[in-house]
C-alpha cells in the first residue's frame, strides 16, 4: 500500500482493526497502512471529531469502548486540567468531599493539592489518593474493596458499604459519557460507587469534558436531576443545555489552562 491509498479506505481498515482490537498505537498503524504516521494522525483526528474513535495518547481506541485507564489519562489533558481546577474552586475550607476513580478526576485532586485546604477526602482511587498523599492538609480516607487493576481503583460491596458511612459536602464524580437521560458509564461496578457517593453528598458534581456529551454507554448512573452541577470544558448541544436547565443542574464552564503537556 502506498500514501496514495484513498483516505476514506484507510480510515475504514482503522476502524476495522479497532472492532478486533481494544486501541491501536499510530506507529502500528502506520507500518499496517503503509503511509506517514503523521497520515495516521490526521486520519484520527478526523475518526475522533466524527465520533467513531476515542484519541489516547499515542493512538486510538473504539468509541464503543472505553479506553484503559493510562490510555485514558493521556486524552484531553487541557481541557481536564481545566475541569479539574475550576472544580476544586468550588471546594470550601473544612469541606468533607467524595471523589470517584476516573482520569479527570486525578487532575482536580492535583488541583486541590495546589490550593492546600484543610479538606477531608473520601475515595475509591489510586491516582486521588497517591496525588493528595504527600499534603499535610489534605485528610485522606481511602476506601476498602477489590482492586480494578484496568481503572485503577477499587469497587465492590465493601466500596459501597464504606461510603455509606460517611456524609459528604460534595460528591466529584466522572463518567464515560452523558446525554439527556444523565451521565452514563461502561462498568457497572464504578457505577455502582457513584451513586453510593452521589446519595452521601449534600450537592453532587459530575465532571465531563466536551467528548463524553451524547455518548451512551451500558448502565445509567443517575438522572440528570440528581447532580447539582456539571463542569465541563464547553457547552453540549442546545437540546442536553435544555434539559440540564430544565432538570436544575447547573452548568459550569472551566477556563482554558495551558496544558504541561503542550
Amino acid at each position: 500500500m502506498t500514501e496514495r491509498l484513498k483516505k476514506d479506505v484507510r480510515q475504514k481498515m482503522i476502524v476495522a482493526e479497532l472492532a478486533a482490537s481494544p486501541a491501536v498505537r499510530i506507529s502500528t498503524m502506520a507500518r499496517k497502512l503503509s503511509v506517514s504516521t503523521e497520515t495516521v494522525r490526521r486520519d484520527l483526528d478526523d475518526l475522533t471529531r466524527r465520533g467513531l474513535v476515542s484519541r489516547t495518547y499515542g493512538g486510538a481506541a473504539s468509541a464503543a469502548s472505553q479506553p484503559e485507564f493510562a490510555d485514558r489519562s493521556g486524552m484531553s489533558v487541557t481541557e481536564r486540567a481545566a475541569i479539574g481546577q475550576r472544580a476544586a474552586s468550588l471546594v470550601t475550607r473544612g469541606a468533607t468531599v467524595m471523589i470517584d476513580s476516573g482520569s479527570t478526576n486525578v487532575h482536580l485532586a492535583r488541583a486541590l493539592v495546589w490550593r492546600a485546604q484543610a479538606i477531608t477526602v473520601i475515595t475509591n482511587s489510586f491516582g486521588v489518593a497517591s496525588m493528595l498523599a504527600d499534603e499535610p492538609a489534605i485528610r485522606v480516607l481511602f476506601c476498602g474493596g477489590e482492586i480494578n487493576r484496568r481503572e485503577r481503583g477499587v469497587y465492590g460491596h465493601e466500596t459501597v458499604a464504606f461510603v455509606g458511612r460517611f456524609h459528604a459536602d460534595f460528591a466529584f464524580i466522572g463518567a464515560s459519557g452523558l446525554t439527556e437521560d444523565g451521565p452514563t458509564d461502561v462498568e457497572s461496578g464504578a457505577a455502582w460507587v457513584k451513586r453510593a457517593m452521589l446519595e452521601r453528598a449534600a450537592r453532587s458534581i459530575l465532571l465531563v469534558d466536551h467528548s463524553k456529551f451524547g455518548r451512551r454507554h451500558l448502565e445509567l448512573v443517575c438522572p440528570l436531576a440528581d447532580l447539582s452541577a456539571v463542569v465541563s470544558d464547553r457547552a453540549p448541544d442546545t437540546a442536553l443545555s435544555g434539559r440540564l436547565e430544565a432538570s436544575g443542574v447547573d452548568l459550569i464552564l472551566a477556563p482554558p489552562v495551558a496544558s504541561a503537556a503542550a
